[in-house]
């Protein structure tokens, strides 16, 4: 039986701890993996890449990035542009509301980060994630409990990727009115669920998931 997790091994931020022996056994493009999204009842699931390069000072400069759930927005949106600026190279990969029903949420998100990968100009030589494997890669991995806790590079991509999906969810918002969709980004919010009910799903809700299953019962998917 898997161990419990200590959550006394999550630190006040997250730190270089998992980055520093892999760039001293010299290599130099360390990913950190996360995504956005998972828990939606609208929209993609979005996930980011990014290799910070390989600097120890980075833990003081960018002390302010963290999990993007414990952020505001304005904290997000800055340490964003921040951390495109400063990474070596960086990716964002979406999975539609669609392949999420077909695959189920677990395999649409290594979808998503396979695609945010494949946006990388630079291949990288270890992954770290944050509870999460992709194994049809061959790149050796490390995937974390709290990873975007506790390794700066993951929660550096959960901050990029939180900030890609957001503003993607403010876009569909236009398409797709009447759910308040850039207000709560496709989560569940009680205006979310009862709008639901009262329009229907879109052609982006997760019909897979229970809530919107539910509610087909009254409404047939608009569009389809």
């Amino acid at each position: 039986m898997p161990k419990k997790f200590d959550p006394a091994l999550i630190p006040k931020n997250p730190t270089l701890e998992f980055e520093r022996p892999l760039w001293q056994a010299g290599l130099q493009y360390v990913a950190g993996i996360d995504e956005a999204g998972r828990g939606a009842l609208a929209g993609p699931v979005a996930a980011a890449v990014v290799i910070l390069p390989p600097d120890g000072s980075l833990e003081r400069s960018l002390r302010g990035v963290r999990d993007s759930k414990q952020m505001t927005p304005s904290q997000r949106e800055f340490w964003s542009t921040r951390l495109r600026e400063l990474a070596l190279a960086f990716g964002v990969g979406f999975a539609s509301s669609q392949a999420i029903d077909t695959l189920g949420i677990v395999p649409a998100t290594r979808l998503a980060a396979q695609r945010a990968l494949n946006a990388l100009e630079i291949i990288p030589q270890h992954l770290l994630l944050d509870y999460l494997l992709l194994p049809d890669l061959e790149i050796p991995q490390t995937s974390l409990i709290k990873g975007d806790a506790r390794s700066l590079s993951i929660a550096a991509a959960s901050v990029i990727a939180k900030t890609a999906r957001d503003a993607l969810m403010v876009e569909l918002d236009q398409e797709y009115p009447g759910y308040g969709l850039a207000a709560h980004k496709g989560y569940g919010t009680k205006f979310h669920r009862e709008a639901i009910v009262k329009l229907g799903p879109s052609p982006i809700h997760r019909l897979s998931f229970s809530p919107i299953r539910d509610s087909i019962a009254l409404f047939p998917p608009l569009g389809v």
